[in-house]
């Protein structure tokens, strides 16, 4: 098929986690920064449907788009690289490959025919490669498939690469593969041979891959290049060294030195366009590495042995950090460790607190001891979704007098559930996609500290729960002081809640994190640095 759509594959070998997806980003921003309309999508090779139901602890966090699909994690490095939103369709998984195919099956689609991996399975895979293209007018597609070549689970989305070099033509298919150069200190060389043996399964697999991405803590000298171009039969100037970097915001310019976007044109016989030369990117990266004062800052939460967990949080202080020229030093502390006899102790060094977002009653008390430190000795606190209903029950519980106060999630027989289940969703029945997912409208009350951080008061922001402030106890919360600064105007949901006499008392029922970009720092971060800086300087 002739098409207008250039396509890149980013497949991965000998070992996971090299970073896939921070290449894909940078390169897409590469040549986003050259003036192409390019966008990312993500293949997953695991059964789920999509990562909804996955236990953080196993595959970090799970990233909520504007249209409330449950995404990957590295959609968020995407959007927050090209500061640009995706969608359901930049996700798809095995799960959702074999689902489609069936329920075509179980239609008749397939009337007289034996359904089959190939061709049944790796059409349904090509024409998800190509929806984005053909509905989206990019001009580039950049495909980053999950896992690594010679995985069982990958076997499909690989054969269907290779068909694809054949649908689309030699100017319109391009394969980036991405390897490690491991270091033995013990015989003091860099090692090409597990590239070798990853590119030989590629080639097994029918890709012969266009340009190799190598991982590596040291330098490639030119005669490890050489080797690798040789045995891998790719071009010299095609082996591209991707060295360790001091942090992922570096590595579009470390790619751009190393001429990925400028190796890429030419395959795909891109027109040369004008560099920008990331002027803004630079910038940003400046007031990174250069800060001029620095918060102590601690996210309590009770998934952080994993910190890809909240990896959106993590990445939305960078961003804001670097707005206000501020280093953030963020402490990740398990709200399970945090006790009533040792939360001053553990939060002591603190100068703004966050409560992150979670599910179920495991550590639930260490996070309500947290809200009560940071409430009464007026520290900075932001709650972010069940952040912000633990907030709501500490509140109830020690301002209002009610103190069996509770969500109906962690106790349905309390007597004061000031956290009640969303109506629409009493009768829900499966888990996986049924939340409240997506991005909702929210009006903001005139004078609070919300609105004075947003600057307008119609604010549209994305969510992921099924529990909502429960509107029968709003006067008394009124009255005694936490007021509601964030209505949705359909369903009166409340949204935001702010405590008055308190330096930065901020509780969303939303997640902020996801909109959080390099070049649109989230607003809300950043104000809540802001604080903490304001309340540490007087303070001191």
């Amino acid at each position: 098929m002739a098409s207008p759509t250039k396509y890149i594959f980013i497949t991965g070998g000998v070992t996971s986690s090299l970073g896939k997806g921070i290449i894909a980003a940078s390169l897409a921003k590469l040549l986003q920064s050259r003036g192409f309309k390019v966008t990312i999508q993500k293949f997953d090779p695991y059964l789920n449907i999509d990562p909804g139901t996955l236990n953080p602890y196993e595959h970090g966090e799970c990233f909520v788009t504007e249209d409330g699909a449950e995404t990957d994690l590295d959609l968020g490095h995407y959007e927050r690289f090209l500061n640009t939103n995706t969608s359901q369709d930049n996700n798809v998984t095995t799960g959702r490959i074999y689902n489609n195919v069936i329920t075509k099956e179980r239609k008749g689609e397939f009337l007289g025919k034996t359904v089959q991996v190939i061709p049944h399975i790796t059409d349904e895979i090509k024409n998800s490669f190509y929806k984005l293209g053909e509905e989206g007018n990019y001009d580039v597609v950049i495909t980053e498939i999950g896992g690594c070549v010679g995985d069982i689970e990958s076997l499909p989305f690989i054969e269907a690469v290779r068909q694809a070099r054949w649908d689309l033509g030699p100017n319109n298919f391009l394969v980036v593969h991405l390897t490690l150069i491991p270091y033995l200190s013990a015989a003091k060389e860099l090692k090409t041979k597990p590239t070798q043996h990853s590119v030989k399964q590629l080639l097994e697999a029918g890709i012969q891959p266009d340009i190799l991405v190598c991982r590596s803590e040291h330098h490639l000298p030119l005669d490890v290049k050489k080797k690798l171009a040789l045995f891998c039969n790719v071009q010299l100037n095609c082996v591209i060294e991707a060295m360790d970097a001091e942090t992922i915001y570096d590595v579009p310019l470390h790619m751009k030195k190393e001429k990925l976007d400028e190796r890429v044109m030419t395959k795909l016989k891109l027109p040369s366009k004008s560099d920008t030369k990331l002027e803004l990117w630079k910038e940003f990266l400046g007031r990174l590495k250069n800060p001029t004062q620095e918060v102590n800052i601690g996210l309590i939460g009770k998934y952080i042995s994993l910190p890809d967990a909240y990896k959106s949080i993590i990445e939305s202080f960078t961003h804001g950090g670097a707005a206000c020229e501020t280093k953030v030093n963020l402490s990740l502390i398990s709200s399970e460790e945090i006790e009533k006899e040792n939360v001053a102790k553990k939060l002591a060094e603190l100068d703004g607190i966050l409560v992150a977002p979670g599910f179920g009653e495991r550590g639930l008390e260490g996070k309500l001891e947290t809200v009560k430190f940071a409430r009464t000795n007026k520290i900075p606190f932001f709650g972010i979704c069940l952040g912000m209903q633990v907030a709501v029950i500490e509140f109830a519980r020690n301002v209002l007098g009610l103190a069996d106060a509770n969500s109906i999630e962690m106790n349905p027989e309390t007597p004061h559930p000031v956290i009640s289940l969303m109506e629409e969703q009493k009768n829900v029945e499966q888990m996986g996609g049924t939340m409240r997912l997506g991005s909702y409208p929210c009006e903001l009350t005139k004078g609070t500290k919300v609105s004075a951080a947003y600057g307008k008061a119609k604010i549209q922001e994305r969510h992921r729960h099924r529990y909502e402030f429960n509107n029968d106890y709003l006067t008394q919360y009124k009255e005694k002081g936490m007021v509601p600064t964030g209505i949705n105007p359909e369903s009166g949901l409340v949204e935001i809640v702010e405590l008055k006499d308190h330096p930065w008392f901020v509780g969303t029922q939303f997640h902020p994190e996801y909109k959080s970009t390099v070049l649109n720092p989230h607003p809300l971060f950043v104000r809540f640095i802001q604080a903490t800086l304001d309340n540490k300087k007087n303070n001191n």
